[in-house]
């Protein structure tokens, strides 16, 4: 079995060429392996031996961007089943031991906390020009010396 992905590139010419980059047979089996919790109870020596490669080709997939890719889907299909649970244990953590930063991830994971930035603005006539030029020269900077 290979897994397909499209790869696209421009020409001298300028035009975009598309190029089919592949993921293996030992490429997936990898994928399947590593991305089960504690990589199934596997070294990185024997998944590569189960892949008939070595340990350093196992290490060099990992910095493939597809592989890498792959991977990640791979292990959030297997951890989909578990966020649930990740969920409530985050909220069970926030409300036993008053962890904020725990309320704060559950929330955020429910949707019902978004990060917000606040912006004021002022009228051109709010705003006192001398107050600013004074507040520049106190940090040192003198708008007026003409740098």
């Amino acid at each position: 079995m290979r897994l397909f992905a499209l790869k696209t590139r421009k020409t001298n010419e300028g035009r975009t060429q598309g190029m089919a980059i592949t993921l293996t047979s030992a490429q997936l089996i990898a994928i399947d392996w590593l991305s089960q919790p504690h990589r199934g109870g596997k070294t990185y020596e024997e998944i590569a031996k189960l892949c008939g490669v070595t340990a350093r080709t196992l290490e060099n997939w990992r910095k493939n961007p597809m592989f890498d890719a792959e991977f990640r889907r791979k292990v959030k299909r297997v951890n989909d089943d578990k966020l649930p649970q990740l969920v409530d244990s985050l909220v069970d953590i926030a409300i036993r031991d008053g962890n904020a930063a725990m309320a704060k991830l559950a929330l955020q994971m429910g949707g019902m906390l978004t990060e917000s930035v606040e912006v004021t603005t002022k009228r051109p006539e709010d705003i006192n020009v001398d107050e600013l030029l004074l507040q520049l020269q106190a940090l040192g900077d003198d708008p007026e010396a003409g740098e």
